[in-house]
């Protein structure tokens, strides 16, 4: 039985499916429709070649020049490196300066608000009510949302509080209105006012941290409440400002709205500014007194704007203040741009305690007595140490 054995050969499987081309003889293995970037070796040796030449060419210069004069070389090289130590030492100082400048520009915040004193500022504040006042325990908002804590003081009669004039209470630049409710009974039991005490941000209940501008919005905020409730007269609104709250007070009557949104300002021993005040508490020779405007951080520039005031103003001055000096009450007065100002002198009075003195509330009285009827009124007689001013003329 014979096997026939097939010797043909098989056919050759077909090739794999790649994605390269076959190289040739000396040709890189790329993608195909991939070049390789054409690199002029020869361009970049001729490059090189003339940098070195350069640099050779330089150093043999200098070399001919140090060894024919050599000592104009060394007093150059010396000159050279002195320039570099100077300008390193200027450099090193103005950077000393720039920081100096900036903790002073942050650390005045401490100098003027003090929302920390006494110890426990910020975490006991009492409210009118521990003193007999009938009171509301308000949350405000301002612009930027930062929360304000606010204590509304209201007549107990309806009818009185719907007739009578609601103070805007802006309080100085520490503690809290817990330190101020002496003050506030006074004006609700002897001048029949309303009171709305605020606690700017950062000091007392209020959240934040206190800035000039801050405490713009923040007295702005407390403005815009009262004219949302309907159980006072909005036409009786009066800004009072003591200290710093002054300041936030002359700011507000500042404006250009102020005319609707308020019916007078009162302010006492108030400051004409930051930098004032820096001069009349800083001894001459300080270079703080030195830098200009514009490294102070909080100006409360008031003697500035008090002359945009156009509502009914007055200006209220203990004369033994040892913190403010007098004579800045005297300039705001003279300064102020309304046509009825009115400022008030107590003999005896103090920076914060002046609303102690006989004939306080007397004075305070007789100049809302004016604002509400729009002209001047017989003036009463004020105790010993009181001096009430109308015009220019008395105080000369």
């Amino acid at each position: 039985m014979s096997v026939t054995i097939d010797e043909s050969i098989p056919a050759a499987p077909p090739p794999p499916h790649v994605c390269h081309k076959v190289p040739e003889d000396g040709e890189p293995l790329l993608p195909v429709g991939q070049h390789s970037p054409s690199i002029d070796l020869e361009t970049g040796s001729k490059r090189k070649a003339r940098t070195m030449a350069i640099i050779g060419m330089a150093a043999v210069l200098v070399a001919g020049v140090v060894r024919r004069y050599p000592i104009v070389s060394a007093g150059m090289a010396v000159t050279v490196l002195l320039m570099l130590i100077f300008y390193s030492a200027i450099l090193a100082l103005l950077l000393f300066l720039a920081s100096l400048l900036s903790v002073l520009y942050n650390v005045s915040d401490q100098a003027v608000f003090c929302p920390d004193y006494p110890s426990d500022a910020r975490q006991s504040v009492l409210l009118p009510s521990s003193v007999g006042l009938p009171c509301e325990n308000l949350r405000l908002y301002a612009a930027d949302g930062t929360r304000l804590h606010a204590v509304f003081v209201g007549q107990h009669l309806t009818g009185v509080r719907a007739g009578a004039v609601t103070l805007l209470y802006l309080h100085g630049n520490a503690g809290n209105i817990g330190h101020r409710l002496a003050n506030v009974c006074g004006l609700y039991n002897r001048l029949k006012c309303n009171v709305l005490m605020l606690e700017y941000r950062g000091f007392g209940f209020s959240s934040g941290h206190p800035s000039e501008s801050g405490l713009y919005q923040d007295g702005a905020a407390a403005l815009d409440y009262l004219h949302t409730r309907k159980d006072i007269d909005a036409s009786k609104i009066v800004l009072f400002g003591r200290s710093l709250g002054g300041g936030v007070a002359i700011e507000l009557a500042s404006r250009g709205e102020a005319r609707q949104l308020m019916r007078g300002l009162i302010i006492e021993n108030t400051f004409t500014s930051i930098p004032d005040m820096a001069r009349a508490i800083i001894p001459k020779d300080n270079f703080i007194l030195k830098l200009p405007l514009c490294c102070y951080k909080n100006k409360f520039l008031s003697r500035v704007k008090i002359v945009r005031v156009s509502v009914c103003t007055l200006v209220v001055s203990g004369q033994h203040d040892t913190l403010v000096p007098p004579r800045m009450a005297l300039q705001l007065h003279q300064a102020c741009g309304a046509r009825h100002k009115r400022m008030v002198r107590f003999s005896l009075g103090t920076h914060n305690e002046t609303w102690r003195c006989p004939g306080y509330y007397l004075a305070i009285k007789h100049f809302l007595d004016e604002v509400l009827n729009n002209s001047p009124v017989q003036a009463p007689v004020f105790p010993p140490g009181v001096n009430w001013i109308t015009d220019a003329s008395q105080l000369l």
